[in-house]
């Protein structure tokens, strides 16, 4: 029977019938509008507020990673320079629907010249744009169907609207033409525990009512599977099933006993209950932005204070990894005046942003050293965009400053994988952030919708590099964890427990894969697949010789 490959999300599977996305709504005429201009530009600026209105009400329904997305996508909608383009084009006669059609794609055009973050985020931008053309049209938007049962769902990219509001009852997977392992679907597919094939160029074909298995372990869709396959894939269903049973709570570790410390990310408080429900150790990657995006002066201590001990209270008596505000490149702040950047992602971010602004630095570590007192929690905190020693130190330093004796560093930058060393004769831990690593290693915009399949944490060089940080931990005495995108992948986490890593931190819903994952392999499994790994000439080329070796 024919198959399909792409990138798996995940190890689920799924059997189900296809149901394909709607397409998307027609470009809307450009002839002359009947009605005063003052009517088509209510109606436009109704549209804008309505859908930037819906996607934060989403955004709020689904928390987490997709929460910010949504936010970032309601940011779209009310832009000031869209507004202003609508607003001349509805004064030269366009008709409410045209004007943000136009403005949209002007706006595209002028963001890729100018260089700006959001340059080539082409699908979340056109999801905006159809959703306040739609509500300017008074027409639903193009979106999941609903064929009566449950179903495979096929698009070729999956706006994150849509993705997050899911229902899982329905929907027994997901595939994409489109779309790379940290694209918006695959990161929110992960979050939602939704079996996934991304990147998969043949699904285009596929159509409505076809038959399919959908292996998220292999990143295989088989369309028209034979009785063999069928039974193939119960199998696997049931076997899967076993495991998450065998191994749904307690400490991660090898199927020898060498531990792995299974933590959680969380984008805000609202997110600790579920990850304590899913058995998560602690947290390894507390992201604390949420305070700070939308406000125009930055947050006090008390407020500060408040939010985290909510997070540290939920996790008495276990680690609790704060990441200090890592902002600029995709997420700016009005009070940091940090100005225009031709290149964000190469310019004030993270901690350089911080070393800048060191007050916004040290009102947060007083905030947080507040909390700690408060709770039992093993407060630790972490600094982005770290490039070597120095950074190191003058982090350190701060923290101490406010008696916060564990103090690490983020290992984003390849400097700073290629002077680990002397960067842990510094600081008390590293935390690998594959995204960042993957993009700076690989020159890939991580938000370039075209550079999606360079993104990819299986790439070797990006795999040697955490190799080098993984030894360097070792010689040292002192923990590696890893906290990006790569550490939900189950069989990547077998893989980078061979590298070194000490800690894996994921979105809740995976950690039950990757405990599961983690018990069927022996850590002499694990360095070998490291190795098998690391020696492949390309990311393709490694997935598929761990998988091979794996079955």
């Amino acid at each position: 029977m024919p198959e399909l490959t792409g990138i798996g999300v995940g190890r689920g599977i799924a059997v189900g019938l296809v149901a394909t996305m709607g397409a998307p709504l027609p470009e809307p005429p450009d002839t002359p509008s009947t009605r005063a201009p003052r009517e088509e530009l209510a109606t436009a600026r109704s549209a804008m507020v309505a859908v930037a209105g819906e996607l934060r009400r989403r955004g709020e329904a689904a928390g987490g990673d997709a929460r910010d997305v949504l936010d970032a996508q309601a940011m779209m909608a009310e832009d000031p320079a869209i507004d202003a383009k609508v607003t001349a084009a509805i004064e030269a006669g366009a008709t409410a629907a045209r004007a943000v059609h136009a403005a949209f794609a002007e706006y595209c055009e002028l963001l890729a010249a100018a260089g700006e973050y959001m340059a080539a985020r082409v699908a979340d931008l056109d999801d905006v744009r159809q959703r306040v053309v739609a509500a300017c049209l008074d027409v639903p938007v193009p979106g999941v169907p609903d064929p009566g049962t449950p179903f495979v769902l096929v698009a070729r990219d999956l706006a994150p609207a849509d993705t997050v509001l899911l229902d899982l009852s329905r929907v027994l997977a997901l595939v994409t033409v489109e779309g790379g392992p940290t694209s918006h679907s695959a990161i929110l597919a992960r979050a939602r525990s939704i079996p996934a094939v991304v990147g998969c160029v043949g699904a285009a074909g596929l159509v409505d009512g076809a038959t399919v298995v959908v292996d998220a372990a292999r990143g295989i869709v088989l369309s028209d599977p034979s009785p063999s396959e069928l039974a193939a894939a119960e199998r696997a269903l049931a076997e899967r099933a076993t495991a998450h049973a065998g191994a749904s709570t307690g400490p991660g570790a090898t199927s020898d006993g060498r531990p792995v410390a299974l933590l959680a990310n969380l984008g805000s408080p609202a997110d600790a209950a579920g990850a304590v429900a899913a058995g998560a150790e602690g947290v390894g990657l507390f992201r604390t932005e949420f305070l700070f995006l939308d406000a125009a002066t930055a947050p006090t201590a008390d407020e500060q204070e408040k939010a985290y001990r909510e997070v540290l209270g939920a996790f008495g008596g276990k680690k609790v990894v704060v990441r200090v505000l890592d902002a600029g490149a995709d997420k700016p702040l009005a009070f940091l005046h940090m100005g225009y950047e031709p290149n964000p992602a190469l310019g004030v971010r993270g901690l350089r942003a911080l070393r800048a602004h060191p007050e916004v630095l040290d009102t947060q570590l007083a905030a947080l050293a507040s909390a700690a007192a408060a709770t039992e929690a093993e407060l630790s905190v972490m600094a982005p965009m770290v490039a070597d020693a120095a950074d190191a130190a003058w982090f350190v330093d701060h923290a101490r400053a406010h008696g916060i004796a564990r103090a690490g560093a983020m290992i984003e930058v390849p400097s700073a994988a290629l002077t680990a060393g002397a960067l842990l004769s510094t600081v008390a831990f590293v935390s690998i952030g594959t995204n960042d690593l993957a993009q700076y290693t690989l020159a890939a915009d991580r938000l370039v919708g075209a550079l999606a399949p360079l993104q990819d944490p299986w790439h070797p060089g990006v795999l040697r590099l955490i190799e080098l940080v993984g030894a360097a931990g070792s010689l040292a005495g002192k923990p590696v964890g890893v906290c990006g995108e790569a550490a939900a992948d189950p069989l990547l986490a077998c893989v980078l427990v061979g590298l070194g890593a000490t800690s894996l931190s994921m979105v809740p819903a995976a950690l039950a894969d990757v405990r599961a994952e983690l018990a069927r392999r022996s850590y002499a499994d694990c360095l070998r697949l490291a190795q098998v790994a690391v020696s492949a000439p390309t990311a393709a080329d490694a997935r598929a010789r761990v998988l091979e070796a794996t079955s």
